[in-house]
């Protein structure tokens, strides 16, 4: 009875310690770089990065990293690219869904295999054809010519998306076809809302990934000054001769606040997309 005792408060000792552990690992970065962010120059030399800045009201850095990063430039591509991205991959992610899972046609199941085979490519090892292409069509350096290539085959997404149908019982389909629906409206008008969850789901996935995304933004995007989006924008500030960590960590703050306000606004619907995704996907 004694050893049971002891195995349970050595089992609950180390569940709450690596909770708090990874917790706290998890948060000091976000510590940090709120810190540094209200550092002067002469500060964030002199000190470290725990050290408190000596005035909480010094948004010198913000403004300076706003201005320079030129992030108002940035924040507007940034919002055009994910407003067209999502809207793009969502329609063809559930008309391409839509397609496999309805459509029994020679070869549909040798195309659900290439998806699955082309999420096993790694991203960076196609970017030699994937450059040579863009480069034939005339996309590099225009902000169309990414958002087409943003807008690309989302494989997850369309997974998500056939799980989703799945669940959707054939009989509505067959009913609005006796109703005299063509194979459109009974997509757009029936099938199409209830996907709502699996929509959230992959917004939140997609979106986050296109708002972060920086290599491919890097690449194609080579006009820094009229084409930079706010990943791009944050590098700034560092160089050969060293980098301006607390302009980094106030670009960084702002770059945050759009993804912090969506969130706060939208987390009863993001946490009910997730939870309904979850059970029906």
């Amino acid at each position: 009875m004694i050893i049971l005792k002891i195995k349970k408060l050595i089992w609950s000792f180390l569940k709450y310690f690596s909770l708090v552990f990874f917790s706290f690992a998890a948060i000091i970065p976000i510590v940090s770089c709120v810190i540094t962010a209200f550092k002067t120059d002469p500060e964030y030399k002199s000190t470290n990065v725990m050290a408190l800045p000596e005035s909480w009201l010094n948004f010198d850095n913000f403004i300076e990293a706003f201005h320079r990063a030129n992030m108002g430039r940035a924040f507007i591509n940034s919002t055009l690219v994910l407003i067209l991205v999502l809207i793009g991959s969502i329609l063809f992610g559930t008309q391409i869904a839509y397609i496999l899972n309805r459509f029994k046609f020679p070869g549909n199941g040798l195309v659900r295999n290439l998806f699955l085979f082309a999420t096993l490519l790694p991203g960076v090892a196609m970017q030699v054809s994937v450059y040579s292409i863009m480069n034939s069509l005339g996309f590099i350096n225009h902000l169309y010519g990414y958002i087409i290539l943003m807008m690309g085959t989302d494989v997850i997404s369309i997974y998500i998306f056939i799980q989703f149908f799945e669940n959707i019982s054939v009989s509505l389909d067959e009913s609005a076809i006796m109703d005299g629906a063509s194979y459109f409206t009974i997509y757009a008008k029936i099938l199409f809302p209830l996907l709502k969850p699996a929509i959230v789901t992959c917004m939140i996935l997609k979106g986050v990934g296109t708002y972060n995304e920086y290599y491919m933004a890097q690449l194609y995007l080579q006009d820094k000054t009229r084409l930079g989006t706010v990943a791009t924008s944050l590098f700034t500030f560092t160089g050969p001769l060293g980098s301006q960590y607390n302009l980094i960590c106030a670009g960084v703050i702002i770059s945050l606040l759009p993804a912090l306000i969506v969130f706060i606004l939208c987390q009863k619907q993001i946490y009910s997309g997730l939870t309904a995704g979850a059970v029906k996907g």
